[in-house]
């Protein structure tokens, strides 16, 4: 074992305390999960699945620093140089609503002996944005199961943490707080809506929506709320805060639709993060072969 003494060390090669606390938090807390991190090892592991994208993947560095979360501010470099000090742990979620097993949950409890997946998708902001992101989660479906909803439950609408004390922008009002959305049941349902607990093998970071938050590849990128502290089972559908904000420019579904303008841009296009030139945006964010059905007979400039 070759010994380096930390002079000959260069400090870009450092790990940030933040992100080796947070790795070895989120270790510790699925130490008895079916994947069974034993050791730092097996973050590195990754497998494919029927969904992943071949598509080159975004650097983590710019996953982690181009965002938005706006609980940290409104610029995309805010969640990465606010959230440093965002206490994750503990982590409670509370379930609510029409569901046989309504209860605060601790996040071990909450994900204990879920199936942890790597998937790599293609996410989509509705400002023309785009990346690649080698997620790590499990199917939303697998918990709902577990949780055994009513026959009212129509809807799943789920919260962000309240806690201004931590989230600056919660103090002002530029959102309704905290941040809300939903989805249908059988959106929810769908094999490809996880809630992502990682990002490229480690654990989920601060600017990402750590501990735990929603991931909805065919959906605008506001669908993905962050940091979730409740989740709810409702017979309605919920308003989410960007209609509260803006009903003309956002809607319920926000699928990715080219045809649809937003009405101070043009959908028809995307720039991929690290990217000169732009592309096509497609139809579902390319997963129109997988969700398409669910909306048959829907007019989606409508149902936007």
């Amino acid at each position: 074992m070759r010994i380096t003494k930390l002079p000959d060390i260069a400090e870009s090669e450092i790990t940030p305390e933040d992100i080796f606390m947070n790795r070895r938090r989120f270790i510790e807390m699925t130490s008895g999960l079916a994947f069974a991190a034993s050791s730092v090892d097996a973050w590195a592991q990754e497998t494919r699945g029927p969904y992943d994208t071949d598509e080159s993947k975004t650097p983590y560095k710019d996953i982690t620093t181009y965002n938005n979360f706006y609980e940290f501010g409104t610029d995309k470099d805010s969640a990465s140089r606010n959230s440093k000090n965002f206490r994750t742990q503990p982590w409670t979620i509370s379930v609510e609503g029409f569901v046989k097993k309504p209860q605060p949950y601790t996040f071990d409890e909450l994900i204990r002996n879920l199936t942890i997946e790597d998937r790599v998708y293609r996410m989509r902001c509705v400002e023309g944005w785009s990346m690649v992101i080698p997620w790590r989660g499990f199917e939303l479906r697998a918990l709902i199961k577990r949780l055994e909803p009513t026959s009212r439950a129509r809807f799943v609408e789920f919260q962000t943490l309240y806690a201004p004390d931590q989230l600056p922008e919660q103090r002002r009002g530029f959102l309704a707080w905290p941040y809300v959305e939903g989805l249908r049941l059988d959106e929810a349902m769908n094999p490809l809506t996880i809630l992502a607990v990682g990002l490229y093998g480690k654990p989920l970071p601060n600017p990402n929506g750590a501990p735990i938050r929603l991931v909805v590849p065919w959906k605008y990128g506001f669908k993905g709320v962050k940091s979730i502290a409740k989740i709810r089972f409702v017979d309605k559908q919920p308003v989410t805060t960007w209609m509260n904000l803006a009903p003309d420019e956002y809607g319920f579904y926000a699928n990715v639709n080219p045809v649809v303008d937003h009405p101070r841009w043009s959908q028809a296009t995307e720039r991929r993060l690290g990217e000169f030139f732009k592309r096509k945006t497609l139809p579902f964010n390319g997963y129109a072969d997988q969700v398409a059905s669910m909306y048959s007979g829907m007019d989606l400039r409508k149902n936007f």
